[in-house]
């Protein structure tokens, strides 16, 4: 294993620090070609001012790098964010727009406001974020609720309306939110789970799912993109499998929606849910979204039965009649200053263009890659996680027995990774506000972290 030299100074993302020539100089991903290798340019990376040099001129080549502008700045202390993927970073159009709305629309308008758009803002809401990010046509997405209160209340609602099936699959490497609602579902109807046990480095795989679902499984529950090891799902595949034995499913799409396509409709997927607060930068706590197929909304009834799901909810009257369409599978009083944050995000994904998007992410993880080798691996980082293209969503997964330590000093360095036990370190990249610069800068101050604990 290689000793990192001596230098003289202790900050690798100063530009004056000392070059290190035990940099490996491999051949790097191009981000125009997701992923794809070439021969290395003329910038030599085997230094750390070559590094920064290669991240500069990946930022230069970057068609999206003018928007990272329209975020608010961090503070003094920032080198790099790489948790986009827990916590979006706020947009300065936010900022304002929060202003406006206290000073213009709740001010003045008061409770006169539900008559004037608050009362439809689940549903036109819900039908942007379907258009933009779901692949989804009007009429089947609402913004409301948590992630788990979403998830409870289709996932009850699916097996109620497959009677006589007593099985639900799911995964153990799935989100604990995920795995403990079905749980708690699986005791309330009397049904048990089937779990599958996928390659944490890896995913689940269509091959898995077709060999535990069958004439007793009610539904599926799976996520697209795999919290821990970033793994993507085959999910049009999956789908068409559960079908073929008159099985539902629901899509988990935290991880998805805002960074990588989703076809929802195209792929004739049943449910799905998610959260806003990642690659839709809504904020912290900002409402989840619910989509049912149009084809399933009379069917399925939700177990949730509160005063705004009702056809008519200002009569106020004894007995619960459901809603038409979406408005059913509300329940309580939208969150309506929880909706505004992710409004300019939208915008601002429908300015850049979501295709662009997942082009922008890819590179920035196949550049994750290429410094975890450089950086890393001679340290004994592993990457957790899987290296195709086609097969990875928005973040890397790199794993060290130190980095349960590490990452709060991380945090007190300025770089924000996430940790995932027992041994994960989380790059999360939101690519409209990361850029490869900050991913340089912070990797290097990992590796020097790393090379100090010998």
């Amino acid at each position: 294993m290689t000793t990192p030299p001596t230098t003289t100074s202790t900050d690798p993302t100063d530009p004056a620090h000392p070059t290190d020539p035990t940099a490996s100089a491999g051949p790097s991903p191009d981000p125009g070609r997701t992923g794809a290798t070439r021969p290395r340019e003329e910038t030599d990376t085997s230094t750390i001012d070559g590094i920064l040099a290669r991240a500069a001129e990946l930022d230069a080549r970057d068609p999206l790098a003018a928007l990272r502008d329209r975020f608010v700045p961090g503070d003094a202390e920032f080198v790099a964010y790489l948790d986009g993927n827990s916590l979006g970073r706020p947009l300065l159009a936010t900022r304002e727009r929060l202003a406006r709305f206290v000073d213009d629309v709740w001010a003045p308008r008061l409770i006169r406001g539900w008559d004037e758009g608050w009362m439809d803002s689940p549903t036109t809401l819900g039908d942007t974020l379907g258009r933009l990010t779901l692949g989804a046509a009007p009429g089947q997405t609402v913004v409301a609720d948590s992630t788990t209160v979403m998830l409870y209340k289709l996932a009850r609602a699916a097996v109620t309306a497959r009677p006589g099936r007593t099985e639900i699959v799911i995964d153990s490497e799935n989100f604990p939110t995920d795995r403990y609602v079905l749980e708690g579902i699986a005791a309330e109807t009397g049904t048990r789970l089937v779990w599958i046990d996928p390659d944490p480095l890896a995913g689940v795989t269509a091959e898995q799912v077709a060999a535990v679902t069958g004439p007793d499984t009610a539904l599926v529950v799976l996520s697209h993109v795999a919290f821990k090891s970033g793994y993507l799902a085959d999910a049009p595949a999956i789908t068409a499998i559960a079908h073929r034995h008159g099985a539902l499913v629901l899509w988990d799409l935290c991880h998805s929606a805002g960074v990588v396509p989703v076809e929802l409709d195209a792929w004739d997927v049943d449910l799905a849910v998610g959260c806003t607060y990642k690659y839709l930068n809504g904020g912290p706590g900002s409402p989840a979204f619910g989509y049912v197929a149009q084809r399933l909304q009379s069917e399925l009834r939700q177990p949730i039965q509160g005063w705004m799901g009702h056809a008519e909810p200002f009569t106020m009257g004894p007995g619960y009649t459901p809603g038409e369409g979406m408005r059913r599978f509300i329940s309580g009083t939208p969150p309506v200053v929880g909706m505004l944050a992710m409004r300019d995000m939208l915008e601002l994904i429908e300015e850049a263009g979501l295709d662009a998007v997942r082009t922008k992410s890819l590179a920035l993880t196949a550049y994750v890659l290429e410094l975890a080798e450089t950086l890393l691996t001679r340290h004994g980082v592993e990457v957790t996680g899987p290296r195709e293209p086609e097969r990875r969503g928005g973040h890397v997964m790199l794993s060290h027995p130190a980095f349960r330590e590490l990452v709060p000093r991380l945090w007190e360095r300025g770089v924000i990774p996430d940790f995932r036990p027992p041994q994960g370190m989380r790059v999360g990249l939101s690519p409209l506000s990361t850029s490869f610069t900050e991913v340089a800068r912070a990797l290097l101050v990992v590796a020097e972290m790393l090379g100090a604990r010998r």
